[in-house]
């Protein structure tokens, strides 16, 4: 009687192409860096190309605001300091539609990076933090939508933090895509009434004086709303705790 070996398959572990995403990433942010581009999102640059910017605006305005929100995306997709200045800039050559083209970007280019971390790291970082994961992974399963709408409405983390994070945590792309699409709005549209307000200080030649622009009704208002809804999440924890526990 011959004795067969019958070895266990062994799983394939993953390969380096799951790092190809984030090493295009990477790449992009070197080329950035070394070719000056990161400097060109500047307040001075814009005062001293707003001219020229508003001909074209005024020509092109559905091109501009596509070029413009692309340009979002890739600054946020390679995690670029001058998003907020981006978001101001919208503002300024678009008035409060400029929240749009920002809210979009935005999105896409964090989805971007969400998906290039999930693909890279996921499995490894689960694996070595262990119950840690597992803890906050039963929270977002509890309620993704929820939890990814706190982290984008309270500017507790920085937003290439919450960009990456929720990757790690088993968070589904269609609540990550949508939790942040409607979770930036307030954020963006109060910097996108900031810029809008400055706009005609950096047409006179001058710099765009956040100090005075947040004096502006319709960036108060603003304000205060996005005050109103960081203080939700806070209101109801305590409105929890509160609650008179039921007798058995």
């Amino acid at each position: 009687m011959t004795v067969t070996d019958q070895t266990e398959p062994t799983a394939k572990k993953p390969g380096l192409l799951r790092f190809a995403p984030l090493a295009v990433i990477g790449l992009a942010v070197a080329l950035v860096f070394a070719m000056g581009w990161h400097k060109y999102i500047s307040f001075d640059v814009l005062s001293q190309n707003l001219a020229a910017l508003d001909t074209w605006v005024r020509a092109n305005l559905l091109l501009a605001m596509l070029a413009f929100g692309l340009t979002y995306a890739i600054v946020v997709a390679l995690s670029l300091p001058g998003a907020a200045v981006l978001t101001l800039t919208g503002g300024v050559l678009f008035g409060p539609i400029g929240v749009l083209p920002t809210v979009l970007g935005a999105t896409i280019g964090a989805t971007a990076l969400f998906i290039a971390a999930k693909t890279a790291f996921r499995d490894v970082f689960a694996a070595r933090a262990g119950g840690f994961v597992a803890k906050f992974e039963a929270g977002f399963r509890e309620n993704e939508f929820s939890y990814m709408m706190v982290l984008r409405l309270v500017p507790l983390f920085p937003f290439f933090i919450v960009n990456i994070v929720p990757a790690f945590l088993g968070v589904k792309l269609r609540t990550y895509f949508f939790a942040t699409l409607f979770g930036i709005i307030p954020g963006s549209m109060t910097y996108t009434l900031i810029g809008a307000a400055g706009r005609d200080t950096i047409a006179k030649g001058g710099k765009l004086d956040l100090a005075g622009a947040l004096t502006q009704p319709t960036v108060l208002a603003a304000i205060i709303g996005l005050i109103v809804l960081s203080l939700i999440p806070v209101a109801y924890k305590r409105f929890k705790s509160n609650k008179p526990q039921e007798v058995a």
